[in-house]
């Protein structure tokens, strides 16, 4: 397994039109988005990448939509994606299209979205799958470093996952879909009986923290034990008897 983090960058496309049948991976990654953020509700999203600025999201409830990325047309915030400059949990969602697949450091980059997620955020991941037409044509030399999307990074499915495990999100859609990428439909077909085969991969998630709780045994030893008041009081009044009863025997009463 190659490492995660490497050393050179890579230029990522500007716009989806960049990309061969670029168009129709944006439309089909729209089409399956629609019911997710549906269900999304806060104040703030935030859209990573150029490519995540072209998805269309005014299905979402949420108003506050900003564009992020190093370089680029129609951003409100031009930054390094692995210096996002948010408070830490301060945004309700995050949207990462093809994010990771042109990353340098994805690892790095996750733990920044983990920051700046309130509990119980939104985690968008999209990217190519590795066991497809688009990741087979990748093993070709003189196209893997020169032309997108074969430059990209192409990740398993299981990998992903597993790196989120690792940040405690909870997975709660993954999927695969477009086996057919000349296809604007995908081949509905193939899809349907074959998903694991197409060309790009989707991830829905949220960020659950579990609270720190404390340890009922440990409590239980902390706590003093009191004796009870009735064993304390039973003794009092043994002890007054036995004086009373030895005063009246040294003086006994007179009889009338």
């Amino acid at each position: 397994m190659k490492p995660a983090r490497i050393p050179d960058t890579i230029a990522a496309p500007d716009r989806w039109a960049e990309l061969p049948w670029g168009e129709y991976y944006r439309d089909a990654l729209e089409q399956r988005l629609q019911p997710w953020l549906a269900k999304m509700f806060g104040f703030h999203l935030i859209k990573v990448g150029n490519l995540s600025t072209e998805i269309a999201t005014d299905a979402c409830a949420i108003s506050h939509q900003v564009n992020l990325a190093l370089q680029g047309e129609n951003l409100q915030v031009v930054a390094d994606p692995l210096h996002l400059p948010f408070a830490s949990d301060s945004v309700d969602a995050c949207l990462l299209a093809h994010t990771l697949s042109w990353c340098q450091d994805p690892h790095r980059l996750l733990r920044e979205v983990d920051r700046i997620l309130i509990d119980d955020g939104w985690l968008i991941l999209s990217s190519f799958n590795p066991i497809s037409l688009v990741g087979l044509r990748k093993l070709v030399p003189f196209q893997r470093r020169r032309v997108a999307p074969w430059n990209s990074r192409m990740f398993p499915l299981a990998r992903q996952l597993d790196w989120l495990s690792l940040l405690n999100f909870e997975v709660l859609h993954q999927g695969c879909f477009q086996v057919l990428p000349w296809s604007r439909q995908g081949g509905k077909m193939l899809s349907t009986h074959l998903p694991a085969l197409g060309c790009l991969q989707l991830i829905v998630a949220r960020k659950r923290t579990i609270p720190l709780t404390f340890n009922p045994m440990k409590q239980r030893r902390e706590k003093t034990q009191l004796r009870p008041a009735v064993g304390a009081t039973r003794q009092c009044r043994v002890t007054v008897s036995s004086r009373n009863s030895q005063q009246d025997s040294r003086h006994p009463r007179s009889r009338d």
